[in-house]
């Protein structure tokens, strides 16, 4: 038969450093074949292409096992007790920033009932194809792949559904074909019901970062979410305070509509850590509006800090 060298040479041509060759020297080659992070189809096509480069004079067979050793998948969850706190910008923003910081993240926008990140993320109309009956997640120019109930119904159409249906819809997003994806940035909606419930139990995040303005009323809400996850023993990653400052475009003077402080607080007198503040601003409105989050930009001093502290605390796992 060839020789073993050959053989070798010629998968390795079109494996790389994922093939590892043996022979018995009777004809028989076995090949154990590194499938980390590639799809499914990927993975019968390199399965393919090395069954064919061994097909050399005197192989009378060849046996292929291909394995997908991957590090444990992260799941952070971004929540609120209530909406119209910017919980789906901080998600995105996050998200992209994490990704920046050399995490591989995807975007899942579990607000089934008012999905926003197909917006924030610039793929509106853009639907997911799917493969072995599961979703493949959407690119997206800032690099983040997406998946989004809005990608999967008719743009302005309600959502009628009851909490079994959400939940059941919130899991086939989570268990699409996320590649190489290390982190799952999950943008929940408002509250502590049916969706949140099913996530906790069936997906287990890591984590979760809570999103609040600075007033009273948000805060109520705020702690209610807190008190969700601590039930769960989900731990706190920490809390963000948002619309936390306006500037005036015009004379410069900083003014507090909502307050200022009140989450930083919160979170001291909870335990938990205080993460940042993001502040109220015409510009971070407008991009998100365009579908330009402003982690993007290569001076983001808003995003990058927050990020920073999750990708610390994530390494700490």
């Amino acid at each position: 038969m060839a020789q073993l060298a050959d053989v070798r040479a010629a998968i390795v041509a079109v494996a790389g450093d994922r093939a590892s060759v043996r022979s018995d020297g009777n004809g028989r080659i076995g090949v154990v074949l590194d499938g980390t992070g590639l799809t499914p189809s990927s993975r019968d096509a390199l399965e393919a292409s090395v069954r064919t480069a061994a097909a050399l004079p005197g192989v009378t067979e060849t046996r292929i096992i291909v394995t997908a050793e991957r590090s444990p998948r992260r799941l952070i969850a971004i929540a609120s007790g209530k909406g119209g706190v910017g919980k789906s910008t901080l998600a995105a923003n996050l998200a992209i920033a994490l990704a920046k910081g050399g995490r591989r993240v995807g975007l899942v926008d579990a607000d089934i009932y008012g999905p926003s990140q197909p917006r924030l993320m610039n793929v509106e109309g853009i639907r997911p194809t799917a493969q072995d009956k599961r979703l493949d997640p959407v690119p997206t120019p800032a690099g983040v792949p997406l998946l989004s109930m809005g990608q999967l119904v008719e743009a302005g159409k309600a959502l009628a559904w009851r909490g079994p249906m959400a939940a059941g819809a919130l899991s086939q997003l989570v268990d699409a074909d996320w590649g190489a994806a290390d982190t799952l940035i999950l943008d929940l909606p408002p509250g502590t019901g049916d969706v949140q419930i099913t996530m906790i139990q069936k997906h287990r995040p890591a984590g979760a970062v809570i999103v609040s303005t600075p007033q009273d009323l948000a805060l109520i809400d705020a702690r209610r979410a807190i008190d969700l996850f601590r039930t769960a023993n989900v731990p706190i990653v920490g809390l963000v305070e948002n619309m936390a400052g306006y500037a005036c475009p015009q004379c410069g003077t900083v003014s507090d509509p909502f307050g200022r402080g009140g989450a930083e607080a919160a979170a001291a007198a909870l335990g938990i850590p205080f993460l940042g503040r993001v502040p109220l601003t015409i510009a971070i409105r407008t991009a998100s509006d365009a579908g330009q989050p402003p982690a993007l930009a290569a001076d983001d001093g808003v995003f990058a800090p927050i990020a920073a502290q999750v990708a610390d605390w994530l390494a700490s796992l």
